[in-house]
């Protein structure tokens, strides 16, 4: 029974990093397709390969912080896994038919402490986590919009005697470098946050004698993550790349580059940034620098509102589910 529990518990795990890759990976490439420079096939495809060897070739210090650093693993149990997962995957599904792009961060934060709190009380926390998460939350929301919207002027100061059409040319080459960066960049952080999990679940249930995220974890949640974009991303690259605010070539290479850098300083670090915030809020800054009524604020205004939304939602039902499926495993 008890290996059974383990696997359903895996199997979720997998469930939420494929929703992972439907609603939060197609923010890395969104940007490529709305510019027309690549194909919607080909930029999924690119950004299926890419967050995959990102999450091979960055190391394991965002899952470390997920796995054991902001909640006790000692005092978690398989249920409270369950509901986290699940939570997921269930606030994932309703974003997703809104095509409203959220943070599996955030999602992933909010409900595991939910959880963790309704299986063993505010104890569970460990602070030097949470330090990290609200460093994350500040630097992909602020930072992410004011980074990218310096990095727009500098473009625009550097290329004013240029031709739009040369501009157009120069970075209709450059952006599938960036894409193919911002995609590096999001496996490299949202990627390790379930395989995190995964590992987690593996020590809970007793298939591992201490925390540690091996290469074949790795490759599968990598693969199951990439396979969610393919199948699922383009709702959500709609919303992002369309919707937002008007791109040129140079614009999205601008906010794919500056976004990406953030969320890869932050890999480096052990921070879990929110690749949605991040990518979202560049993109915000570099319309914002054309004249403020480029950026189509009542979808920005819906973004938001999902983003303020997550937390609660994922936390309460993190509890609930929590409370729930304690009884039955």
């Amino acid at each position: 029974m008890h290996n059974g529990a383990l696997i359903a518990v895996l199997v979720l795990v997998l469930a939420a990093e494929f929703v992972n890759g439907v609603t939060d990976a197609p923010n890395a490439i969104a940007t490529v397709v709305s510019t027309r420079v690549l194909r919607p096939l080909a930029a999924v495809l690119m950004a299926a390969v890419f967050n995959l060897v990102g999450a091979l070739a960055t190391g394991t210090a965002v899952a470390a912080t997920i796995g054991k650093g902001f909640v006790k693993p000692e005092v978690i149990t398989l249920s409270v896994v369950a509901a986290s997962m699940i939570t997921i995957v269930l606030w994932s599904v309703v974003t997703w038919r809104l095509a409203l792009p959220t943070s599996k961060s955030h999602e992933l934060v909010a409900s595991l402490t939910g959880a963790g709190l309704g299986a063993a009380g505010s104890s569970v926390l460990l602070w030097q986590g949470w330090e990290k998460v609200l460093i994350g939350l500040a630097l992909s929301t602020f930072g992410g919009f004011l980074v990218g919207g310096l990095f727009m002027i500098a473009l625009y100061w550097i290329f004013r005697r240029t031709s739009p059409a040369s501009v157009r040319g120069i970075f209709g080459r450059l952006q599938i470098a960036s894409s193919a960066f911002m995609a590096f960049s999001h496996g490299s952080n949202d990627g390790q946050k379930f395989m995190g999990v995964f590992a987690l679940a593996l020590l809970i249930g007793g298939s591992a004698t201490q925390f540690h995220v091996s290469w074949w974890i790795i490759l599968i949640c990598g693969t199951v993550m990439g396979l969610g974009t393919i199948f699922g991303g383009w709702r959500i690259m709609r919303t992002v790349g369309f919707k937002l605010t008007k791109l040129e070539p140079v614009n999205g290479f601008a906010a794919e580059t500056a976004a990406g850098a953030a969320i890869t300083v932050g890999s480096l670090f052990g921070v879990p940034l929110s690749t949605t915030h991040t990518i979202n809020t560049s993109i915000m800054g570099v319309g914002a620098t054309r004249r403020l009524s480029a950026v189509h604020w009542e979808i920005a205004r819906r973004i938001v509102s999902a983003w303020v939304l997550t937390f609660p939602i994922c936390f309460a039902l993190g509890w609930l589910l929590s409370k729930g499926l304690s009884h039955i495993m």
